[in-house]
């Protein structure tokens, strides 16, 4: 009796041990409150869904982004919108409290960085490439990318327990062609979760219905209704696979890449772990095999 004891409670641990082992742990770097979730909403539903962890990090608190809001009063707007949308979202949303429009690549900002991806015992890092038309972006970039290879080094940041393995490091993708166009390595059908990741934008109220709308010259035809703010984000936010992402899309997905509309893409970083495709088939299990 205590030897079958024994072996099941051996079967038990191993069994336990596999499951957590086989948790992927992602973590998404944004400048401001919204800008995770759009470059990676969809990916994110995907993965927890299956089980996997998320964690979106805002670097700013968002209180410049407004007309007629600022200071301490839109960043506690912003704070609120980002806890909601993690609810959406099914991930962890961490918001730091550094100031919209101020964001400097600083030490003290690196490490901030460095102990969030240690924190998390990431695998997977995913962040805006350093060249963009707004300056947190860019300098978000530049602190992850400076995190990319400190995260293994026990003496900095030396109260946070360094990783045993570098994670892989990903761009977000963008329009900017200068010095040198995103490239798709990673391309994620979104399609069965569209309507979720629109439905969790939307918890960015003030962003998406105040004042994005107002840069661009449009508030006025921001719809009242839900359903219709809900279309309106759908048609603004659709991101259907252009040439280069198709042909990645054919890659992981094979025939079936024709048919998907709406889509993710992501491009390796040269700094962290350079995986396999199999390897990014188990970080990415959504991916598919032809």
């Amino acid at each position: 009796m205590k030897s079958l004891l024994l072996t099941f409670i051996l079967l038990f641990t191993f069994h336990l041990c596999n499951a957590q082992t086989s948790t992927v742990n992602v973590i998404v770097f944004g400048a401001h409150p919204d800008d995770c979730d759009s470059d990676a909403g969809g990916t994110a539903i995907l993965l927890a869904r299956m089980g996997h962890r998320v964690k979106f990090v805002s670097l700013t608190n968002g209180d410049a982004g407004h007309y007629n809001k600022g200071g301490g009063t839109l960043a506690k707007i912003r704070f609120a919108e980002a806890e909601e949308a993690g609810k959406r979202f099914g991930v962890e949303y961490t918001v730091l409290d550094n100031h919209d429009g101020e964001l400097m690549p600083t030490l003290e900002n690196r490490l901030k960085v460095i102990r969030e991806i240690r924190k998390w015992n990431a695998d997977v890092v995913i962040a805006p490439r350093p060249n963009d038309y707004h300056p947190d972006h860019r300098y978000t970039g530049i602190l992850v990318q400076d995190a990319a290879y400190m995260v293994i080094v026990p003496n900095v940041a030396a109260d946070t327990p360094p990783l045993k393995k570098n994670p892989v490091f990903l761009y977000s993708e963008d329009r900017f062609q200068r010095p040198n166009p995103f490239k798709p390595d990673i391309v994620v059908a979104i399609d069965a979760v569209f309507d979720q990741k629109i439905y969790a934008l939307a918890a960015h109220e003030s962003q998406f219905f105040e004042w994005l709308p107002w840069t661009s010259g449009n508030l006025e035809k921001v719809p009242i209704g839900e359903q219709e703010r809900l279309k309106m984000l759908a048609n603004w936010r659709s991101n259907a696979p252009n040439k280069a992402a198709l042909a990645a899309l054919k890659k992981w997905y094979g025939d079936k890449a024709s048919e998907i509309k709406h889509v993710e893409s992501f491009e390796i970083c040269e700094y962290g772990n350079q995986p396999t495709d199999e390897e990014l088939r188990k970080l990415f299990p959504m991916l598919q095999k032809n």
